[in-house]
């Protein structure tokens, strides 16, 4: 029997470690998944096991070569952003993986943007807020002048997608995915790295660039593989988009965060957009993907816990709530124009039932999402939104969205593990012969609500 032909893809979430084989049809043919504990930084903060994590890429690269019913052709990595592996001249880490949560210094922060220009900028020129070290520029940074010892001893800062790749390769290779992504190091202007990041000899801390899209021959476990060295998750979960549609759309990603991504965008980033959550990162292609965040995810969840109790239900219970206009139409009457308060300002006692206050939860999150999608939106050729992550299982939630963006086509998407297919299908190219297949994004149209 002949062995399957697969690729294999390592995609390393905060919580979640998977390793997932898909054969030529894109379809998941092995997929396992891990959690690590996390360890502390010798600052006592909470930061990843890169020592288990390194362990598991290896390990579990050399099980996989030992399952015969399988064809190993080629890898790829996706990871979370915002995270450097420092390592010296052999390879060995001299540093913790540094959680990006971590604090950032408040006087090396005014010295910085004192330096380079003010934040405003700083983070038009970088399309980066500034966010700490969520800015994983700024974590090098912080090293030179408060750990210049650690400093000195490293080769090249790796960011986590590439340094998996890189204990496959041996090679040392920086990816614009992750260094496009608010990491402060990117002049998108001259499509260049910043002046502040030579300035400051970073730049010979980090890796030559290579293409998202290309790969390293390598050797690993008696067997030969095509190796690509890596991308940022939220770049990655793009990619399926990218290579199934040409016209122009927007996707709004959901999760904890809700992001707006719109790949067709070429205006370039402003104050104002900045100042309202506004960022750009860098598709797989070089190309700015200018993007706008929503923490809604996150209030859903903590209104949902409150609901629950208020009500005596299940925490789960909105997943039982099916959209009524009945109760929308009561809601807004005939003031349908935003509320100038969140929900979480709100009395659950005004509302006769869950149903009811669940249906005001989701409007007043839909009032936020639409302000956030129309700041990347600017552009009268995009007239199709996509949905995927959680938000696109919410019935009130699409059919609210539709509502808002009546000009619009609005649909639900749907790829299972697209971060990770979306690694597969950047090397597609190098390991599979077949055409990219036309099902992997499942979509369901939500109409605008007819005029009776």
């Amino acid at each position: 029997m002949n062995a399957t032909p697969v690729i294999a893809i390592f995609d390393v979430g905060k919580t979640n470690k998977k390793l997932f084989l898909f054969d030529e049809h894109y379809r998941i043919v092995f997929e396992k998944t891990l959690q690590f504990t996390e360890t502390t930084d010798e600052d006592g903060d909470p930061c990843e096991n890169l020592e288990a994590l390194t362990e598991w890429g290896r390990s579990s690269l050399k099980e996989l070569t030992e399952l015969g019913e399988f064809d190993i052709k080629a890898l790829n990595f996706s990871a979370y952003g915002a995270s450097f592996v420092h390592i010296d001249k052999v390879g060995k880490p001299v540093a913790p993986l540094y959680n990006y949560l971590k604090p950032f210094p408040e006087d090396l922060k005014k010295k910085f943007y004192d330096d380079y220009g003010g934040e405003i900028p700083v983070s038009m020129i970088t399309a980066s807020p500034v966010l700490g070290n969520l800015n994983s520029g700024m974590q090098l940074y912080r090293l030179k002048y408060k750990k210049p010892e650690v400093f000195d001893k490293i080769d090249y800062s790796l960011h986590l997608p590439q340094y998996l790749s890189y204990l496959i390769t041996g090679q040392a290779y920086s990816d614009i995915t992750s260094i496009g992504c608010h990491t402060n190091l990117w002049n998108f202007p001259q499509d260049n790295y910043h002046e502040w990041v030579l300035r400051e000899g970073i730049a010979e801390k980090l890796a030559p660039l290579f293409s998202s899209a290309d790969v390293v021959e390598a050797r690993a476990f008696w067997k030969d593989f095509k190796v690509g060295i890596g991308l940022h998750d939220s770049s990655s979960a793009l990619i399926p988009y990218l290579a199934c549609f040409n016209e122009p759309f927007v996707l709004i990603s959901t999760g904890t965060w809700c992001i707006t991504l719109n790949p067709f965008n070429k205006y370039p980033l402003t104050e104002e957009e900045l100042k309202q959550d506004c960022l750009c990162y860098m598709s797989y292609r070089g190309e700015p993907v200018k993007a706008s965040r929503l923490f809604a995810g996150n209030e859903h969840e903590t209104e949902t816990k409150r609901l629950a109790t208020h009500f005596n239900k299940p925490n789960d219970f909105y997943k039982t709530v099916e959209y009524d206009e009945k109760i929308i139409n009561a809601l807004t009457g005939n003031n349908p124009a935003a509320p100038e308060i969140k929900f979480a300002e709100r009395n659950l006692s005004d509302y006769k039932n869950y149903e009811t206050a669940y249906h005001r939860l989701i409007l007043d999150i839909m009032w936020q999402q639409l302000a956030s999608t129309k700041l990347v939106i600017q552009d009268e050729n995009v007239n199709r939104i996509f949905v995927d992550g959680g938000f696109s299982k919410n019935a009130i939630y699409m059919h609210l969205l539709a509502e808002a963006f009546p000009d619009m086509e609005v649909y639900a998407a749907s790829v299972a593990q697209a971060t990770a297919v979306g690694a597969a299908l950047a090397i597609h190219k190098h390991w599979n012969s077949k055409p990219l297949p036309g099902d992997i994004i499942d979509l369901k149209f939500y109409a605008k609500p007819s005029i009776v």
